[in-house]
């Protein structure tokens, strides 16, 4: 055998080797990957507890519009805390106009954040957030607890708190409406329960 053969030979056991050595590797990624459990929305135990009622505001909008939030209303609300300032509210400004679009009547999102009305009004006119109510009120945040942001409270139409968390992605946003739908306080406690 001469030596260009052996070497033939050598390198396509090499890339058989790391053929075996791919197809474990991706094994391992599915077996991890089924392992980890999907990360909702970080809850605090701060503010009115899931289940229990939320206080309510009969609060003015951004543009004069009247906005109540708590007690009973037509549809399930989202309060999205947020500020001009914070980036990765920012980036979640998309994911709440789809959810807006794709909810249609069965949320109203509702931001809110608190600071100077001009600041705000040049925020909203920038990113178009004009067809969502925007509350400027300190005391709407010291009431949910509010001590980073982007924070969402979830109310159903009775008023009452169905989820909460600090929010800094579109799939902790989606898993407080999925806590909601499965009847839990987060996906962590739905996660946990016998029956899931």
């Amino acid at each position: 055998m001469d030596a260009l053969t052996l070497s033939v030979i050598l390198l396509w056991a090499a890339v058989l080797a790391l053929g075996v050595m791919l197809w474990a590797l991706s094994r391992q990624v599915g077996v991890l990957f089924e392992r980890v459990a999907p990360m909702g929305a970080l809850i605090t135990d701060a503010g009115p507890a899931v289940g229990t009622p939320s206080p309510s505001f009969a609060l003015t909008g951004l543009m004069s519009e009247p906005v109540a939030i708590g007690g009973v209303q037509p549809q399930a609300t989202l309060v999205f805390f947020l500020a001009p300032t914070c980036p990765v509210c920012k980036k979640l400004i998309p994911v709440l106009k789809a959810l807006v679009k794709d909810e249609g009547r069965g949320l109203r999102v509702v931001l809110a954040s608190d600071g100077a009305a001009p600041d705000h009004l040049v925020f909203v006119r920038e990113y178009g957030l004009e067809s969502m109510p925007y509350v400027i009120s300190t005391e709407l945040g010291m009431s949910y607890r509010v001590s980073r942001l982007p924070y969402a409270v979830l109310l159903d139409p009775q008023g009452l708190v169905r989820a909460k968390g600090l929010v800094n992605s579109r799939e902790q946003l989606d898993s407080l409406l999925n806590a909601h739908e499965m009847g839990a306080a987060s996906i962590q406690q739905y996660l946990g329960s016998p029956a899931a």
